[in-house]
């Protein structure tokens, strides 16, 4: 019975040649089979590296990565290497490469990596912000609903979070943050890392999309500072359950959420509600309490 062979993830360099480990030389001049998200660029990288490539040069890009996962199973059943590389960075980060690992272990397929430049941790890195715990959110969403509803989640996220973004949507992005999350939010941009006109800004959400609004160029990784702790007082709720009410959430919904995000109490947030407003409208009479025949705006 012929041992398989095995798929080997490799990172590549994100601009810097230097950035290139010894043994992604080695992998590239040894590989039976190198699937490529940009073949040009892949044989390019092996020229500059004075490595020479033996092996079978196949495409594997995001329109023809589940057509090309049987073929390369195969390979690697039958006792070959197969290399996964893409354009810069690691596979499988935003970039083609999950799917075919997954079907690698469902089949019991050997999957090892070679470490290397990522645009994540180099961000992480540079942004002079807290990043001991933090998530990844691949690029942001493109339209501006979406995209909203998304930094609506990072409300209250106490890590850092990470993202791309492409250079002609920054400015949009930008300012969609300062409306959803404030212009005090601490954040830093990542422009064309490692490469010769690497840049990063740091700064408030505000400073950040003033920056944006001339435009920018290059590859761009995003730092967002986690949130600051929520207090459990309701009554320091009070206002971020009316800006929910206000961007169209019914009080009861806005309530139910904040309460899941934080973990207040409930009912004690609507009622820290109820009796806010009823102290800011001189009509309601102290102490009195929403009736069943009488609806509150909003709830």
């Amino acid at each position: 019975m012929t041992e398989p062979g095995r798929l080997v993830l490799a990172a590549t360099p994100m601009g810097e040649i230097g950035d290139a480990s010894q043994r992604l030389r080695d992998a590239l001049g040894a590989a039976d089979v190198i699937a490529a998200e940009d073949t040009r660029r892949t044989r390019s990288l092996a020229k500059a590296l004075g490595v020479e490539i033996t092996g079978r040069v196949v495409s594997f890009y995001d329109h023809v990565e589940a057509a090309r996962i049987p073929a390369l199973l195969a390979e690697i059943a039958d006792g070959r290497t197969v290399l996964l590389v893409t354009d810069a960075g690691m596979p499988s980060v935003s970039d083609p490469g999950y799917r075919l690992v997954a079907a690698c272990a469902e089949r019991d397929l050997p999957v090892t990596c070679l470490p290397g430049p990522s645009a994540v941790t180099t961000a992480l890195a540079l942004s002079a912000l807290p990043v001991e715990r933090f998530c990844f959110d691949g690029f942001a969403p493109r339209k501006q609903g979406a995209r909203r509803e998304w930094l609506g989640t990072l409300r209250t996220e106490p890590r850092a979070c990470v993202f791309f973004e492409a250079p002609h949507r920054l400015a949009d992005c930008l300012a969609d943050a300062v409306a959803v999350l404030g212009p005090d939010r601490r954040a830093a941009v990542c422009r064309e890392l490692t490469k010769t006109y690497e840049e990063v800004v740091r700064g408030t959400l505000g400073e950040l999309a003033a920056w944006a609004a001339d435009g920018a160029r290059g590859e761009i990784t995003v730092v967002l500072a986690g949130a600051a702790p929520v207090s459990l007082d309701p009554a320091d709720l009070v206002d971020e359950v009316e800006a929910r009410v206000a961007a169209g959430i019914r009080l009861k919904d806005a309530c139910a959420d904040l309460a899941a995000e934080t973990g207040a109490p409930r009912r004690a947030l609507y009622d820290a509600v109820l009796a806010a407003r009823r102290a800011d409208a001189p009509g309601w009479p102290g102490g009195m309490r929403e009736s069943p025949g009488r609806r509150m705006i909003g709830t």
